[in-house]
């Protein structure tokens, strides 16, 4: 009995685990900075599975496009296989289809053919003499008779917008519309396949604008050199090919354009997603003018899926997103949806990632081939291509608290937006959103402190360095009297310095005697500012040394090192750094680089220096680097992001004077011509390259020489 017992629980476990993976839901997730996916507690849920006959149709819907809401909840969904518009109510029950109908111009029947998309307008219609008319009204992309066909709130006819009229829609412009947004004064924006140029604008009685927003198109230096010598039909002909075209289109309450595509290159999607680019973003959001004005301050662009890798353990799909519609929802924010993943990835107003949810299969939740989303009050539907059906999810209670947060933010009640945005972390302390929330309340608040605190936590650079120049104001504000004495202070003591070093090098130059260590670490402040006769006297006079030059080479190395961890937050928010060693590696190897071709090629051109003299004059042109990086470090903890440039300047100074240093010290050490410095110099790169590719080879022949040598070891054990 125990036994058939045992045997019974483990089979109902087997079980249970099956149906569980089965009908799972997949759990939401978010990013981290650097691009792993971390879980978050789910803000929509799955909760039901809409087919046709649940929706009591007759016919069933085959190879759905679109899927569209109105303000009172009901449902359209293009079924263009079937030629038809398909209405819901708000509890997804059949109401109406659109089909067939007699139209004013020819006054016969007509019917749709192939209509792809479909929206749904509440606003002042334009009708006969220019009429307006309120109410709602049916706008049907009729794809395959080039046209767009309106309808009121009930099904009926209005009008038709044929074809605009324009020499632009020619041959090589094929004019089939497949999605299509009104704004509020009746523009239509419509998106069809054969246009390159970009979304088509009509104003409200179908007479064509312009174009808006055109794609970024790939083209490269080959096929721009050819274009050199082409005709401009070719050209055309090319352009209609390599550019990029938009799949949907929706538009907000503030007339802005949302639109969306999968057409450019995966390499050139792959990048605007980390560099947060608008060029080959596969969603936008387009001002009246056509220029893309969406905020991109997540840790990377809104395009979906960030970590596309492939991976052994795993069969899912790989590549960049394949963003197919957008929709928007409440309080600014939106959701896009991959057709490669079947996914839902939901951002706020300023792009930051919200959650992501939803997967590719059969399962409970999941959909085959998500090709639209809208927003249905609370309720978000996603219709599948594939099932011939949508699936609802609906608002959970942490997604409740998320939107109160979110409300609150936006309605300037700071103070319940900071309660609600500690309640999300209590459930998800992996939230960065969170955290950016709770900054932007205490920055409202004027505690800029705690504000930079909860920005740094969430490395949201922008937003801490607005803080941080608060911060510093009221600081400023505070001990102002403090700014000029430290100025004064710092000048003084520079000059006292400079004053005590051309003491100390006037007279170690009239002494006679065997110059001291610091005597010879003191001349270098001399070269840097006299290089012609202080690089003479360091070769002829000894007025240096090598265990000066190797002195100096580790301060250098101590600068770079104190650079890479000393830095502000701002310039270096992940508060990664490299060690001592690889620093030294990193100066180490170019200067004996340098320094080897240099005296290579001088040896051959009757050059005066020797290794030696060579290598510590190199030594000592790095003075700069030992006196102005560490200036610049300390500079990134004064001076905001915006301000970053005076930092570059002074870095900039740094390697420019050292190149300088570089470049007169060998020409004096050579006793070169100032042309033939330059040549030598210029040879002397070229040998640094030569140099590292026989490096290169010896190290690559050697390692198949170990390995020879070891795998014949190994034959010669196995053998005896």
């Amino acid at each position: 009995m125990k036994k058939q017992l045992t045997v019974f629980l483990t089979l109902a476990v087997l079980v249970l685990m099956l149906f569980g993976t089965v009908g799972s839901f997949a759990d939401s997730y978010t990013y981290s900075i650097d691009g792993n996916s971390q879980a978050s507690p789910d803000a929509y849920t799955f909760t039901d599975d809409i087919f046709s006959t649940d929706m009591g149709l007759t016919t069933a819907l085959n190879g759905p496009t679109d899927i569209e809401t109105d303000d009172a909840g009901n449902v359209y969904i293009a079924d263009p296989k079937n030629n038809r518009i398909v209405v819901l109510d708000e509890y997804y029950k059949f109401l109406f289809e659109i089909s067939t109908f007699s139209n004013d111009l020819g006054g016969g029947d007509d019917s749709l053919n192939g209509c792809q998309g479909v929206f749904v307008w509440e606003g002042l219609e334009v009708g006969e003499g220019g009429a307006l008319h309120a109410g709602k009204h049916i706008y049907v992309a009729d794809t395959n008779n080039a046209r767009i066909v309106v309808f009121d709130g009930e099904g009926n006819y209005e009008r038709i917008i044929g074809e605009p009229s324009s020499d632009i829609f020619d041959d090589t412009n094929e004019y089939n519309p497949t999605a299509l947004a009104v704004d509020s004064t009746g523009r239509i924006f419509v998106v069809a396949p054969g246009i390159y140029q970009g979304i088509v604008a009509l104003s409200s009685d179908g007479t064509f604008e312009q174009f808006l927003g055109a794609q970024k198109a790939s083209v490269s230096a080959w096929t721009l050199f050819w274009r050199r010598f082409q005709s401009a039909e070719v050209i055309a002909q090319q352009e209609a090919i390599i550019s990029r075209e938009y799949n949907n289109i929706t538009i907000d309450d503030n007339d802005f354009i949302w639109i969306t595509t999968d057409s450019a290159d995966e390499s050139d999607r792959s990048g605007a997603i980390r560099d947060k680019t608008s060029a080959y973003s596969p969603v936008k959001r387009l001002n009246t003018a056509g220029t893309d004005i969406m905020k991109r301050n997540g840790f990377f662009s809104p395009a979906g899926e960030v970590d596309f890798r492939e991976r052994a353990y795993d069969d899912s799909p790989t590549g960049v997103s394949d963003i197919v519609d957008v929709a928007l929802g409440p309080e600014g924010i939106w959701s896009i949806i991959d057709k490669k993943r079947s996914k839902v990835f939901t951002y706020d107003d300023n792009g930051e990632l919200l959650f992501v949810y939803g997967d590719k299969g059969m399962q409970s939740g999941n959909i085959q081939s998500a090709v639209g989303i809208v927003y249905q009050g609370s309720k978000i539907l996603v219709l599948d291509s594939d099932t011939n059906s949508f699936t609802v999810y609906s608002m959970t209670e942490y997604g409740e608290l998320l939107l109160t947060a979110i409300r609150h933010n936006n309605d300037r009640q700071y103070s319940l937006a900071e309660q609600d945005w500690n309640d999300i972390l209590r459930s998800n302390n992996n939230f960065d959103a969170a955290y950016v929330g709770l900054g932007k309340a205490y920055y409202r608040q004027g505690q800029w402190e705690k504000a930079m605190e909860y920005f740094q936590i969430a490395y949201n650079t922008a937003d801490y360095s607005s803080a941080f120049v608060q911060w510093r104001k009221d600081w400023l504000s505070r001990f102002i009297w403090l700014i000029p004495i430290v100025v004064v202070a710092v000048c003084v003591l520079i000059w006292l310095f400079f004053r005590y070093a051309g003491k100390v090098n006037r007279r170690a130059a009239v002494s006679g005697k065997k110059k001291t260590l610091w005597e010879e670490l003191m001349y270098a402040f001399h070269v840097i500012f006299h290089p012609f006769d202080g690089y003479w006297d360091l070769k002829h006079e000894k007025r240096g040394s090598l265990r000066a030059a190797l002195i100096i080479l580790a301060l250098t190395v101590i600068a770079m090192a104190y650079n890479s961890v000393g830095q502000s937050y701002l310039y270096n928010p992940r508060l990664s750094y490299t060690s001592v060693l690889i620093q030294l590696s990193s100066l180490l190897v170019p200067l004996l680089l340098f320094v080897t071709a240099n005296w290579c090629l001088t040896t051959l051109f009757e050059g005066e220096g020797s290794f030696k003299d060579v290598f510590i004059a190199s030594c000592y042109s790095l003075t700069p680097i030992v006196l102005l990086l560490p200036v610049s470090t300390l500079m990134t903890h004064v001076v905001a992001d915006n301000e970053r440039g005076f930092v570059t300047l002074v870095v900039a100074i740094c390697f420019v004077w050292l190149g300088l240093l570089l470049f007169f010290g060998t020409m004096v050490t050579h006793d070169y011509t100032l042309m033939k410095n330059v040549g030598t110099i210029l040879g002397t790169i070229l040998g640094m390259l030569v140099i590292m590719f026989v490096v290169a080879l010896f190290s690559n022949l050697l390692i198949k020489m170990v390995s020879f040598v070891s795998n014949l070891i190994s034959e010669i054990q196995f053998r005896m």
